[in-house]
Order: structure tokens, then C-alpha cells, then sequence
């Protein structure tokens, strides 16, 4: 498992690592089961403080991405990956509907917003 870490983002480290995680749990290179390192074991490979990463670790047990066991680690939780699209879809349609709304006020037209909204989605692939 590769983290990698930015000091150029306007993200804190422990974020990064949620991130970068969550991402990896979501396009399945982390199946449910397989193990995450444990927090000493990614500090040390990433160069951080175990409380960053501990952090990161009780995010990611809070949101259902890991399950945590004194003494086993932690594993991929069998969370529900589409409950979680479905919170991000929710998400991404209040940001859609209030630039749908921008537009109609502004009188842009709905092919520039979609021309937009194209760029803007393959702007970080």
C-alpha cells in the first residue's frame, strides 16, 4: 500500500493518508479483509507521527472503511461501497443543482455548464 504524502496541498497530512485510503478501498485495490499496516508501521513508512496516522485510522473506522482489533489490526470493513457513492452522489448533486441555479440567474447556458462540468472532471486524470 503507497501513501503518498504532500506538503504543497492545502489538505492536512492526516486527510491525505484518509483520502488516499478511502481510494483505494473504493477502486477495490483494497478488498474487504485485506489488512492496512498498522499506525506505527505507516508513520514510520511515510515519515509522520503515529497521532497523524491514528487519526486518519479513527476517521476511517468512524466512516466504516476499517474495522480496528487490539492485538489482530486493522482490516477493510465489509462497508457498504454503494451507501457511500450514494452520500458522495448526494453531495455532488446540492454543488450541481446550485450551479444549475447560478446558470438560469446568469443566463449561462446549460451546454457551458456541461462543458464545464466535462472539464472540470478530467481535470485532475
Amino acid at each position: 500500500m503507497e501513501i503518498i504524502i504532500s506538503n504543497n496541498v492545502n489538505k492536512p497530512i492526516y486527510e491525505q493518508i484518509t483520502s488516499q485510503i478511502k481510494a483505494m478501498i473504493m477502486s477495490s485495490e483494497l478488498q474487504t479483509g485485506d489488512s492496512i499496516p498498522s499506525m506505527r508501521s505507516l508513520a514510520k513508512s511515510i515519515h509522520v507521527s503515529v497521532i497523524t496516522v491514528q487519526k486518519a485510522y479513527e476517521d476511517l473506522q468512524r466512516d466504516g472503511f476499517i474495522e480496528t482489533t487490539v492485538g489482530r489490526g486493522s482490516f477493510v470493513s465489509a462497508q457498504n461501497k454503494e451507501f457511500y457513492q450514494e452520500q458522495q452522489q448526494m453531495i455532488a448533486e446540492e454543488h450541481l443543482q446550485a450551479a444549475a441555479e447560478i446558470g438560469r440567474v446568469s443566463n449561462i447556458s446549460l451546454e457551458k455548464l456541461t462543458e464545464l462540468l466535462a472539464l472540470f472532471y478530467r481535470e485532475d486524470n
